[in-house]
């Protein structure tokens, strides 16, 4: 259940990040965007993710750190291999996940789009826990803002298809269509 007055998911674990701020005037969530990451590159667990988002990444933790340490980026969530939720960003904000994007038409979708990031990798197969939990927050999206569309659930590299990849050719878009049908 989202929270209308917060814009939060009830019940996740809640790290704000400053790479957010607000939508455009007469601006609403209408698309929800998939991604991956993982930090290190594929390796999954661990706080980095949480310190990207917040703009706290050690670059002497990792090499591949240096290369993204400048970046203020965000997702308004994010989906652990477990199936632990992290919220960034309430929904009702504009968080910093999809870059030059284009969709349908419409450019900076982050003005009007929803940024969910699953943890994995363009080379691995996600977790079926990822899946449920993707899907039962997708419905819980539906429920709380009517102006989503079911059939507007796309890929990062859907709306940046010459920049991203992700979620790649792992992702099981058939299986997520089936969850996000039953009740």
């Amino acid at each position: 259940m989202i929270q209308p007055e917060t814009g939060l998911l009830a019940g996740v674990r809640f790290v704000e990040s400053p790479n957010a701020d607000k939508r455009p005037e007469g601006f609403r969530p209408e698309l929800i965007v998939v991604h991956a990451i993982s930090l290190p590159p594929n390796q999954f667990g661990g706080g980095a993710i949480d310190q990207l988002f917040t703009n706290q990444l050690n670059p002497d933790d990792d090499p591949f750190f240096k290369d993204i340490e400048h970046l203020k980026v965000s997702a308004h969530l994010l989906i652990r291999r477990d199936g632990e939720v992290v919220q960034y960003v309430p929904f009702h904000l504009r968080a910093w996940h999809a870059g030059h994007s284009c969709f349908k038409g419409r450019k900076n979708c982050n003005d009007f789009s929803i940024g969910i990031e699953l943890e994995g990798t363009d080379a691995c197969c996600y977790t079926a826990r990822q899946y449920q939990v993707l899907a039962n927050v997708i419905k819980a999206l539906w429920q709380a803002y009517p102006s989503l569309k079911a059939h507007d659930v796309v890929g990062h590299c859907d709306i940046a298809p010459n920049r991203k990849t992700d979620p790649g050719p792992y992702f099981l878009w058939k299986s997520l269509a089936r969850l996000l049908e039953s009740s």
